[in-house]
């Protein structure tokens, strides 16, 4: 589970490594470019419904902390979703990965497990 600390927030994100992974890329090539966009999550089971949304903004500091020593291969189906949904007016929506399914030219998402977001938990 890696960690997203957003601004001086007292509340760390705690995000599945592979998504943040995934996230990282999208949010730094837009950071790259000076520009400030919105970040969305679906809550997780086990928290009140609802939704939460950050403005990220190049001025505000951001880390990224993972669990996992090396890094894992990323997904260019992925980053490219992410990417499409961060230059949209909504900003970027964390959303599932997309994986094959046994049968050709089938997609499916993986459970929100994969994106396992938990706000306000401390890293360690």
């Amino acid at each position: 589970m890696g960690t997203m600390y957003y601004g001086g927030t007292a509340m760390p994100i705690q995000i599945d490594d592979r998504a943040l992974a995934h996230l990282k890329v999208v949010v730094a090539t837009k950071l790259r470019r000076n520009e400030s966009f919105t970040l969305s999550w679906p809550h997780p089971d086990g928290e009140p419904e609802g939704r939460s949304t950050l403005w990220i903004h190049p001025s505000i500091p951001l880390r990224f902390v993972f669990d996992d020593r090396e890094p894992g291969p990323l997904s260019r189906e992925w980053i490219e979703e992410l990417a499409q949904s961060a230059n949209s007016s909504g900003g970027i929506t964390l959303v599932a990965e997309h994986v094959d399914e046994p049968r050709p030219g089938r997609q499916q998402r993986t459970g929100l497990t994969g994106l396992a977001i938990h706000e306000g938990a401390t890293h360690g």
